[in-house]
C-alpha cells in the first residue's frame, strides 16, 4: 500500500537496523534497502542525537530526516516520538492514518482484517482506537 500513497519513502539506517533486528528474531518483513520505492537516508547532521533521551534510534533518525525535509509527511506510532513531531509542527500521520488512507484510495476494500492482522503481530490498538478506526473507515460497530 504505502508505495501507491507516496511517491517515495525515506529511511533513516536506524530504522533499516531495526528491520534487521526483527529479521533475526524470525519476524517476516521486507528487506528495505532492496525495496525500489525506498530510499534509505542518513540525516545530515546527528548533533542533536544526545538531545533525544527518551527515544529509540529510530524514532530519533526519523524525526530529524522529517525537520530535514520540510513538508515530508513523518510517519510515527511511538507515542512520544508523535509528541515531539507536534511540538516540532512536522506533518505526522501513523500506521492507522496510512490504513484509512489507503481505504479511502480504494486499495483495500476493509481494514478490519488488517486491524486484525496488526494485533495478531502484537501491535497495540487499544479496543476504543479499534471501534474508531472501524467507524472512520465507515465500518461503524
Amino acid at each position: 500500500m504505502l508505495p501507491k500513497l507516496a511517491e517515495k519513502v525515506f529511511v533513516p539506517p536506524a530504522v533499516v537496523e531495526e528491520i534487521k533486528i526483527g529479521h533475526s528474531l524470525g519476524i517476516n518483513l521486507p528487506k528495505l534497502e532492496k525495496l525500489d520505492w525506498v530510499d534509505v537516508l542518513r540525516p545530515a547532521s546527528d548533533l542533536a542525537l544526545p538531545l533525544v533521551t527518551n527515544l529509540g534510534p529510530g524514532e530519533t533518525e526519523v524525526l530529524m530526516l522529517a525537520l530535514e525535509m520540510r513538508g515530508a509527511v513523518v510517519v510515527l506510532d511511538d507515542a512520544p516520538a508523535r509528541e515531539l513531531a507536534e511540538i516540532l509542527d512536522l506533518r505526522l500521520t501513523g500506521t492507522l492514518g496510512l490504513l484509512l488512507d489507503a481505504k479511502r484510495a480504494g486499495l483495500v476494500s476493509t481494514v478490519r482484517p488488517v486491524l486484525e492482522r496488526l494485533q495478531s503481530l502484537r501491535f497495540r490498538l487499544a479496543s476504543r482506537t479499534f471501534s474508531a478506526v472501524l467507524r472512520l473507515a465507515g465500518e461503524g460497530e
